[in-house]
C-alpha cells in the first residue's frame, strides 16, 4: 500500500507540467486524485489516463480557480466523485514578466486574482470540507517569492504572497489539524518554461545551481507527495525551496 492511499487529493493546474508530475506522485502512492484543468480537457485527459494505465485512481474536473463558482464546482464534483477531499495541492498559477511601464491592471488582476484569490478561495472551500481528522494544503510557490528579478514585480509579488499566506494559514488552521506548507521551485523544464531553455537566462539560473541543472516535474512532485503524507506529520507553515541548491 502507498503512503497516500485512501486519501482523496485535488491537484489545481494539472493538466501539464508541474502539476501533472504533482498528480501522477500522489496517484503512485495511492491516493485518488482529481486533476483539474481550466482550459485543457486534453491535456487533463492524458494525465487521467497515465494514472489509470499505471494502476492509479483520477479523474478530470474543468474549473478556473479565479471564479468562485467555478471554485463550488469542483469541489462538489470531487466529493461526487470520491466522497470526500484530504488533500489540497494549489498549483494554478499563471506568470508574464514585464517590466513596471509595460504593467496594467489587467496584468495585475490577471496574476493576483489566480495565483493569490483564487488560492486563498480554493483552500477556504476545501477547509470546510476536511474532516475531523484535519487535512493537508500543499501550496506551489516559486523562489521568486524571495528573490526579486528584474520585470517580475507582478509574479513575485504573488508568490512572496503565498508564502506569507502559508505561513499565516499554518497558524490559523494547526488547531484544526491542518498542516499547510509550500513548495517552492527553482527553474523547472516545462512547457511553460520552454521559451527559458538555452537562453542566457537558463545559463545563469544553472551557474548558479551545484547540481548543474534545471530542475525537471519530478523533482518537484516527489517533494509535493513528502507533504502529503504522514512522513511529514509534523512539518507545517514551511515554505521549501526545491531549487538544486540555489539560494536566494
Amino acid at each position: 500500500m502507498g503512503k497516500l492511499s485512501g486519501k482523496v487529493a485535488i491537484v489545481t493546474g494539472a493538466s501539464k507540467g508541474i502539476g501533472a508530475s504533482i498528480a501522477e506522485h500522489l496517484a503512485a502512492e495511492g491516493a485518488a486524485v482529481v486533476v483539474n484543468y481550466a482550459s485543457s480537457k486534453s491535456g487533463a485527459d492524458i494525465v487521467v489516463d497515465r494514472i489509470t494505465k499505471a494502476g492509479g485512481k483520477a479523474v478530470a474536473i474543468g474549473a478556473d480557480v479565479s471564479k468562485p463558482e467555478q471554485i463550488d464546482t469542483l469541489v462538489a464534483e470531487t466529493k461526487k466523485a470520491y466522497g470526500k477531499i484530504d488533500i489540497l495541492v494549489n498549483n494554478a498559477g499563471v506568470y508574464e514578466m514585464l517590466p513596471l511601464e509595460a504593467i496594467t491592471p489587467e496584468h495585475f488582476h490577471r496574476h493576483f486574482d489566480l495565483n493569490v484569490l483564487g488560492l486563498l478561495l480554493t483552500t477556504q472551500a476545501v477547509v470546510k470540507e476536511f474532516g475531523p481528522e484535519g487535512g493537508n494544503i500543499i501550496n506551489i510557490s516559486s523562489v521568486v517569492g524571495r528573490a526579486a528579478l528584474p520585470n517580475g514585480s507582478v509574479y513575485g509579488a504573488t508568490k512572496a504572497a503565498v508564502d506569507n499566506i502559508t505561513l499565516a494559514l499554518a497558524r490559523e488552521l494547526g488547531p484544526k489539524n491542518i498542516r499547510v506548507n509550500s513548495v517552492n521551485p527553482g527553474l523547472v523544464s516545462t512547457e511553460g518554461t520552454a521559451a527559458f531553455m538555452g537562453s542566457d537566462f537558463e545559463k545563469a539560473v544553472v551557474a548558479q545551481t551545484p547540481f548543474g541543472r534545471v530542475g525537471q516535474p519530478t523533482d518537484i512532485g516527489k517533494v509535493v507527495a513528502f507533504f502529503a503524507s504522514d512522513d511529514s506529520a509534523w512539518i507545517t507553515g514551511e515554505a521549501v525551496q526545491v531549487a538544486g541548491g540555489a539560494r536566494t
